[in-house]
């Protein structure tokens, strides 16, 4: 298995582009393969993925709003993705409060992934805890957007919702494309082993539906990104191989 960093976890070092560019390498010494962008700092693809080259890293991700998947802007999407060497796009949440609003968010999501078919392009969802909380009509936000969207689990934010995250995990294998491993205290994100998830059973599952990276991802890193980022690896080299 393999390891990316969400990009945002260490958004307090890179505030910038040459932030961005400073940061990369470090990612890479701290012993992470890939990053997943949510923010590309006003970088070209083909730049950003020569930085990403350079740091010996691979774009394992990128997280846009959902408005990029509209017919207007979707090939935009595609073309920059693609030039990063991705065939994965996501999204970071999208309307999903009321029965309407989530079936709205679904089908801009199977028009997309209906247009990336012949593309080679598949367009994920990220969640949140409140895509576990029922609607009006007693289905989840979750159940609803996956008739659509292919899934990048938050297996904190899972949770933190009650979820039985490994029952989550393994109904849903083939609608998961990207994961991510976080952990975290009475609903407040923090390094991997100094929280209250389980992480094991996470990894173990993650083994078992044939994830090929779990992306870490905290929200709240301290006492800055890098150094949880380090103390996030450790617990996964002693833990998850």
């Amino acid at each position: 298995m393999k390891y990316s960093v969400q990009l945002y976890t260490l958004r307090s070092e890179i505030k910038d582009a040459e932030g961005l560019k400073r940061i990369l390498p470090e990612v890479r010494k701290a012993g992470y393969e890939g990053v997943e962008f949510a923010g590309t700092y006003g970088y070209d693809p083909v730049t950003l993925k020569q930085l990403c080259d350079d740091s010996g890293l691979i774009v394992t991700g990128n997280l846009v709003g959902v408005d990029a998947f509209l017919p207007d802007k979707i090939d935009l999407t595609i073309a920059f993705n693609k030039a990063l060497g991705l065939n994965l796009i996501g999204t970071g949440g999208g309307p999903h409060s009321t029965d309407a609003e989530a079936e709205k968010t679904a089908l801009i999501f199977k028009w997309a992934n209906k247009y990336g078919e012949n593309k080679g392009v598949k367009f994920y969802y990220h969640n949140h805890q409140t895509e576990f909380f029922p609607l009006e009509s007693g289905r989840l936000p979750i159940d609803v957007l996956k008739t659509g969207a292919y899934l990048e689990i938050d297996t904190y934010w899972s949770f933190v919702a009650k979820a039985d995250t490994r029952k989550v995990m393994l109904e849903n294998r083939d609608r998961i494309v990207a994961m991510h491993i976080k952990d975290g205290v009475n609903g407040t994100p923090c390094a991997l082993g100094e929280g209250q998830n389980d992480l094991k059973t996470i990894v173990k599952t993650a083994k078992e539906i044939g994830i090929e990276w779990l992306t870490l991802e905290n929200d709240f890193p301290t006492p800055n990104g890098l150094e949880d980022i380090k103390r996030s690896y450790a617990w996964l080299a002693a833990n998850a191989e």
